[in-house]
Parts: C-alpha cells; sequence; structure tokens
C-alpha cells in the first residue's frame, strides 16, 4: 500500500511528522507537503507560474517533499506523476485545530482531502481540536492513532465507496478519555469576521479580517455535537454541491418570460 502524506500547515509542521509516523506501519508513505502554512488557503489550482519541489529532511532524519504550491497542488503533483508508484490513499493533516461546517471550503487541509477525491482517490482528512488558549506542545499521538485506525478500515474495506472522502475532527482529549467515534454530518458554524480598518506609515488604508474566533451549534448528529460531547466525528463530504431540494422550485419559474 502507497499512503500520500499532505497538510496545510507546511512541510515540518509537527502535526505531519506525527501522521506520516502512524502511517508507515500500514505500508509505503510518501510526504509532499507546501514548504510554509497555508491554513485557510481553499481549494487552489495554481496554473499560472511553475511549481517547485525540493528534498527535506523531516525531524526524525526521513525524507519528505515539500512544494511551493497549495496543499491541492502537492497532491496534484503526486497524483500526476511526481511520485513514481500509483497512491492507494491520501491523508491530510494533522491540522492543530477544528475543521467542521462551512470551514471545509476553506480548509486547505480539507481541501487537499477533495483534490484526492477529484482523482478518484479514497482520503481523508484529520484535525485536532485543540482549545483556542492551548498552552504548550500539541499531543498528534491521539489523533494520529485514530487516523490508522480509520486507514485500516477504509483499506480493508471488501469495497470502498467511490471517491470516499471523509472529514475527520478528534477531540483534544486522552484517549481513555474519547468516548467513541460518530458518523456526522457538517453543523452549523458560527464565524465572528469584522473588518479593521488602518493605515499605513504614508496615510493609505489597509484591512484585515479580523474578530473573534467562530463558534458553532453543537447539533446532535453533526461534527459540532460530535466533538462537544467527546466523540470523534467523521463526517463524509461529497463535492456535488447542487441544491437538489431547489431544482424543482426553480424549473416552475417561468424562465422565459423574464
Amino acid at each position: 500500500m502507497h499512503i500520500l502524506v499532505t497538510n496545510d500547515d507546511g512541510v515540518l509542521a509537527p502535526g505531519i511528522l506525527v501522521l506520516a509516523q502512524a502511517m508507515r506501519s500500514l505500508g509505503k508513505v510518501s510526504v509532499l507537503a507546501p514548504d510554509h502554512n497555508w491554513s485557510a488557503s481553499g481549494h487552489v489550482k495554481t496554473l499560472h507560474r511553475p511549481l517547485r519541489v525540493k528534498e527535506v529532511l523531516l525531524a526524525d532524519g526521513t525524507l519528505a517533499l515539500a512544494s511551493d504550491g497549495a496543499p491541492s497542488d502537492c497532491v496534484a503533483l503526486a497524483v500526476l506523476g511526481l511520485l513514481p508508484d500509483p497512491i492507494d490513499l491520501v491523508i491530510s493533516g494533522i491540522n492543530p485545530n477544528g475543521n467542521f461546517g462551512y470551514d471545509v471550503t476553506y480548509s486547505g487541509t480539507v481541501t487537499a482531502a477533495m483534490e484526492a477525491s477529484i482523482w478518484g482517490l479514497p482520503a481523508m482528512a484529520v484535525s485536532l481540536e485543540t482549545p483556542e488558549n492551548h498552552q504548550g506542545e500539541v499531543d498528534y499521538s491521539v489523533a494520529a492513532s485514530i487516523a490508522l485506525k480509520i486507514a485500516m478500515k477504509i483499506m480493508s474495506s471488501a469495497e470502498i465507496p467511490a471517491r470516499l472522502l471523509l472529514n475527520v475532527n478528534v477531540p483534544c482529549l486522552p484517549e481513555t478519555e474519547i468516548k467513541g467515534w460518530r458518523v456526522t454530518r457538517m453543523g452549523l458554524r458560527i464565524y465572528r469576521d469584522e473588518l479593521v480598518r488602518r493605515l499605513d506609515p504614508r496615510g493609505r488604508p489597509y484591512y484585515w479580517i479580523g474578530g473573534d474566533a467562530p463558534t458553532g451549534i453543537p447539533d446532535e448528529g453533526t461534527d459540532i455535537g460530535a466533538i462537544e460531547k467527546g466523540y470523534v466525528s467523521i463526517t463524509p463530504l461529497q463535492l456535488d454541491l447542487t441544491a437538489h431540494a431547489l431544482i424543482p422550485t426553480l424549473q416552475s419559474w417561468d424562465w422565459i418570460n423574464e
């Protein structure tokens, strides 16, 4: 088995190393990730400039590849032949913060997995819901252990669902305190963004999108609700964004006479 590991925090981020180390028990692991942080980059495809790739050493002495492209670019490069061996599974992470609800459209972690789905590969994004004011190092070992178990479940399945795409969120708890796993739907994320206006030294305006950290509504059956209660959330995603329920309504409109 050949597993591609990537992320959006950069190839030298601690989460990707712990994830890659865990996955080595399943087979060959290739690490190809951005050479710098691409958090909240969304689904990017770089077409108007060349992409560079270089070898780097991870903290455990193993080789990895770093690209100046986005997380989704890294997956595309690997699938298109930068890695000579066919890829069986793509895993993106471990992100140090959760990715819930509409976060999946912003998250480089999740959209790297989406890129794999476009190419017909099973994929998952793994995020750890670290508390907002966490002090000290983040322990990724529990999230890596859970990711390994999910990967084993995927690859041992008699038939892997077409374009399997999982968004996995793990509570920041010791493994003994995690209550279990729940298959969930996307919850409602509440964003509290604010526009911050400032002036540069020459008096010209510039802007930050600031505000408090997002929250969410912990409804039963959602990713946010599962995490709130101490469960691992596993949300199956699809790239078909069609609002199927609206099609009959729109078909009933008189489009010709408008």
